[in-house]
């Protein structure tokens, strides 16, 4: 988790920008995801967004679920938005783990379609913790 800081202000380890442009595509939980709510993601997945109306309201969560991310996970050297931009559109390839230093697990990935697109749906589910855990040992 992020450390006390004296001023008050937490580190943005999430961005808005990213939240809303993954809203775009969020019929699919996508945003979801990238902010660490793997369960809604998975209902918005499987229901289009709750039949989009899920999907309209987020559209003013998005603000409250970046605050929410930036509390939760530690800030540092590997950056959130690049490692989902690597997974959403270039997972089947192993990038994202690659970007984190898990160059085995990466190669494993090129080699498998993301270990048969079971490890890419596991890392949907846990990308944002693994990142998080990685920031949190280089400090």
């Amino acid at each position: 988790m992020n450390t006390y800081y004296p001023d008050g202000q937490r580190p943005d380890t999430h961005s808005k920008v990213m939240g809303y442009l993954l809203w775009i595509f969020g019929f699919t939980g996508s945003h979801r995801f990238y902010y660490g709510k793997p369960v809604t993601g998975t209902i918005w997945f499987f229901t289009l967004g709750l039949l989009g109306i899920g999907w309209l309201i987020d559209l003013f969560l998005i603000p409250s679920m970046d605050e929410q991310a930036d509390m939760r996970f530690s800030d540092g050297p590997t950056d959130y938005s690049v490692a989902w931009i690597l997974l959403t559109f270039l997972g089947v390839f192993g990038l994202h783990r690659m970007y984190q230093g898990k160059w085995i697990t990466g190669i494993i990935y090129l080699l498998t379609g993301g270990l048969f697109f079971l490890g890419i749906l596991y890392d949907f589910w846990t990308l944002n913790d693994q990142i998080s855990e990685k920031n949190a040992r280089r400090r």
